[in-house]
């Protein structure tokens, strides 16, 4: 397993991974605990092309939403900046633009190479998925067990523990995204109902987001509230200042939930957690991020499976001193 996962790191198959995982675990859900597979890869099939339609329309919305908050918002903080006695490098859009160098990321093929490792990541997941499938229809490695003449031979026990390996691997994801979207959903929920009452711009948008958001242990939460305090400023301080209070309230009071729901189940100090998320992202990416928590936890219950005998040590007699 630790050679699979730097093999999955050094050459970017993090999200052919996670996408089996995902899919797996939807297949299950699906399945109604095991009474209908062809039910369960038929319901999974229409989750994936609803997903893929959610998708475009929220993409398709975000480019037309995002230059708007950004004209609405980069010259409010500009102004914001400037009662503090403090000059932005930019005072606009087109100002944020030129700093970064949109130009340059046309001019050097950027976009290009944007394209392929997109193209490449959707094959994964097409591949990711076709594999969970046939994991869900049949996931034995030894198929001719039988025809063996030497029943306890290495490659039938080699392949029953990494059967085991795997199985203990998938029962850490399923312990820490089902605790994560739980989390999430609630979040979710929450935020959209002070969203929508408020009269938020852009609440649709913000809604998935948080979800989205919200499958990143720790580091989730802060990334949707920066976005959604950024949203708020467009409108008037009070907006934000009001968001960023509601949030707060609302994430104090998940702390209980996080000790029923997640604590009990995975029960990882944060700066372990926060430490594997800094690893994943900086060897995996973004799914490396997700994945990190899923690690972290099977190593904990890989490793609590391992009995280490200390032996007492014993006392030893001082010896005699002899008088000189």
């Amino acid at each position: 397993m630790a050679g699979l996962l730097v093999v999955v790191a050094v050459m970017g198959l993090a999200t052919p991974l996670l996408t089996v995982l995902f899919s797996f675990f939807l297949l299950h859900v699906f399945s109604f605990k095991g009474r209908s597979k062809s039910l369960a890869v038929a319901l999974l099939l229409v989750a994936v092309a609803a997903v893929c339609l959610g998708v475009m329309i929220f993409l398709a919305r975000t480019f037309v939403a995002a230059p708007e908050i950004g004209e609405r918002l980069i010259p409010k903080l500009a102004d914001y900046a400037r009662g503090w006695n403090f000059e932005l490098p930019f005072k606009d859009l087109q100002g944020l633009m030129a700093l970064v160098k949109i130009e340059a990321l046309e001019r050097f093929g950027l976009v290009g190479i944007l394209g392929t490792n997109l193209l490449r990541q959707v094959a994964f997941v097409v591949i990711g998925m076709v594999v969970a499938i046939s994991l869900f229809d049949n996931a034995a490695i030894v198929i001719d067990r039988d025809k063996h003449t030497v029943k306890n031979n290495l490659y039938s026990i080699t392949a029953d523990e990494i059967g085991r390996r795997f199985e203990l691997f998938y029962k850490s994801f399923h312990t820490v995204m089902g605790a994560q979207i739980i989390i999430s959903s609630i979040n979710t929920i929450f935020t959209g109902i002070f969203l929508f009452a408020v009269g938020f711009p852009y609440w649709h948008l913000l809604i998935v987001v948080t979800f989205l958001c919200g499958l990143l242990p720790i580091l989730g939460n802060i990334l949707s509230n920066t976005l959604i305090v950024c949203v708020g400023l467009t409108v008037d301080p009070q907006h934000a200042v009001g968001a960023l209070a509601f949030l707060m309230i609302v994430h104090k009071c998940e702390y209980f939930l996080n000790s029923k729901i997640i604590g009990k189940r995975i029960q990882n100090p944060m700066w372990m957690t926060l430490l594997g998320l800094i690893l994943g992202e900086r060897l995996m990416g973004v799914p490396g991020m997700i994945l990190a928590p899923v690690i972290l936890h099977y190593i904990k219950m890989e490793t609590s499976r391992v009995a280490v005998e200390h032996k007492a040590e014993e006392e030893q007699p001082l010896a005699e001193q002899s008088p000189e």
